[in-house]
């Protein structure tokens, strides 16, 4: 009897300590010819896209290991001296295992981590999407080259399909796998992609595991997702077509001037962010003094929104005034002397300078527009 409950014992233990979570990592490495003494380095990547070494290990006898802890699955990357570039991992406490590849670093090959591996499938889904792309893509241009018009069209097809296989493939496999921590590398890609569905993005996001989204990335990824939504509401009420949302601040005298009353003043009013110590601004500024004067009289009305106050910048509200006075700019002038302040990114102003029309609704009509266009623009309004 006693015997029997030391043997359940024994595997209610066993059990108990499989089923416990590994609280730290240990990577054993290999690194067929490569010399004794060649660093191996553990680096994360910093907001800028620069590694950051974390651990560093010593080649000896072709073998190499990294010991450590995280505190959850993250993307670290593998380089070693001699070798250009940096392999990518998910590293996870437990035990894993590398092999390097010291003539293409590419060609390494990291399992352990289970996290790894779902992103693993992703990079190798994805490397067979490109071969295919590049095929199609010559497949077209030899198409073009040979005035082939029947192929031109099936190579055209070929590649827009691919392309939607692509993007609905990266989509769909975050879909499918958002408990694991693999896909956040592939999440943040989605995210900042250039041609980004914002709305499918968000949907994704909100649809990933708690866990996730209390990661440090997930942290980062709210915040570039709230920041786009920013973006993408002051573009939409910034458009062509809307009534330019209301503002207000101080002039040089320090009167409150609002944008609905320049706009009640005249017919045509024009937006001018600017500011001090912006050079294209300050050699635009000739040729808005020059469309001003020569239609103020038939209804032109100017609102120049100064974004003085950049770091660095000494005393921004004398600097603000002389430069008025400097370029006889005579129409209103406002500023909260705050850089980009709240009226810049109200209007999505990320750049200068930045010109918006507006009717004497207030309505947008035009925008971005500088020199002959900008007059020619004026012209044919108010002639």
């Amino acid at each position: 009897m006693k015997k029997m409950l030391c043997i359940a014992f024994l595997s209610l233990f066993f059990v108990c300590c499989k089923d416990e979570p590994k609280t730290s990592y240990i990577i054993d490495g290999k690194a067929e010819g490569v010399y004794n003494g060649i660093r191996v380095y553990l680096s994360k990547v910093n907001e800028r896209g620069a590694p950051i070494p974390q651990d560093t290990s010593i080649v000896m006898n072709e073998t190499f290991s990294f010991e450590g802890s995280v505190e959850y699955p993250q993307l670290y990357y593998i380089s070693i001296n001699g070798t250009p570039g940096r392999f990518p991992l998910i590293l996870e406490n437990g035990n894993s295992n590398i092999k390097i590849d010291s003539k293409v670093l590419a060609n390494t090959t990291y399992v352990g981590s289970k996290s790894h591996e779902v992103l693993k499938i992703y990079q190798d889904k994805m490397d067979a999407f490109d071969a295919d792309y590049n095929k199609a893509k010559e497949n077209y241009k030899q198409s073009e080259f040979l005035s082939d018009s029947v192929n031109i069209i099936r190579d055209r097809e070929t590649l827009v399909n691919l392309t939607d296989n692509i993007n609905n493939y990266q989509y769909e496999y975050v879909e499918e796998n958002n408990t694991s921590y693999g896909i956040m590398p592939v999440l943040t890609t989605l995210i900042n992609s250039r041609d980004v569905d914002f709305n499918r993005v968000v949907n994704l996001y909100e649809d990933i595991d708690d866990k996730l989204k209390n990661s440090e990335e997930g942290v980062k990824m709210k915040t570039t997702l709230d920041r786009m939504k920013l973006v993408l509401e002051a573009e939409k009420a910034t458009a062509i077509g809307e009534i330019a949302p209301d503002f207000s601040a101080p002039n040089p005298d320090g009167k409150i001037i609002s944008l609905k009353d320049v706009v009640a003043k005249g017919k045509i009013t024009i937006i001018d962010f600017w500011a001090a110590w912006c050079g294209p601004c300050r050699r635009e500024n000739p040729n808005v003094v020059k469309v001003y004067n020569k239609y103020h009289d038939k209804g032109l009305e100017i609102i120049g929104v100064g974004l003085d106050g950049r770091r660095g910048q000494r005393n921004p509200k004398e600097a603000w005034v002389k430069a008025i006075e400097d370029d006889k700019l005579t129409w209103n002038q406002v500023s909260n002397l705050r850089y980009f302040d709240e009226i810049a990114r109200t209007y999505n102003v990320n750049s200068i300078p930045r010109m918006f029309v507006l009717d004497s609704e207030g309505k947008i009509i035009a925008k971005n527009l500088r020199g002959v266009e900008l007059e020619n623009k004026i012209a044919e309004l108010l002639n």
